[in-house]
């Protein structure tokens, strides 16, 4: 049984942010202050990208490790309501990898950053600077 009541829980989920997360201000000041200019929530495109090189032809998706099932601890499954969690995860999966497969047949490069990703700032740069200059 869950510890809140239904009214509850679903003001609580649909307070998490969908954009401009704190991971995703992240990436995108570590891009700015790399020189690079972008696009936002490109809609037009396959999962709308979070942050859109066009020049470029590259994506950045900045995916939450509970939401879209990073392997680390992250990645939590809640207790109560199992199946349906369950259920959930593996369709945000399952949409994640046809999008990723949609824009790479579109011709675009793509890269994953990972919400735990954002704590490890240096790593990470190297990681984005690989990829925006490849």
């Amino acid at each position: 049984m869950d510890v809140v009541d239904k009214k509850t829980r679903s003001r609580m989920m649909a307070a998490v942010p969908q954009r401009n997360s704190a991971p995703e201000l992240v990436v995108r000041r570590m891009a700015h202050g790399m020189g690079y200019r972008y696009r936002l929530h490109v809609r037009s495109l396959p999962g709308t990208p979070d942050i859109v090189f066009p020049r470029l032809r590259k994506v950045v998706f900045v995916h939450g490790c509970f939401w879209h099932r990073h392997r680390c601890k992250r990645a939590t499954t809640p207790a109560t309501r199992r199946r349906f969690w369950l259920t959930k995860f593996e369709q945000n999966k399952a949409r994640d990898r046809r999008n990723l497969r949609d824009l790479r047949r579109q011709g675009w490069k793509v890269i994953v950053v990972w919400e735990c990703w954002t704590r490890r700032p240096d790593w990470l740069a190297k990681r984005l600077r690989v990829f925006l200059a490849g």
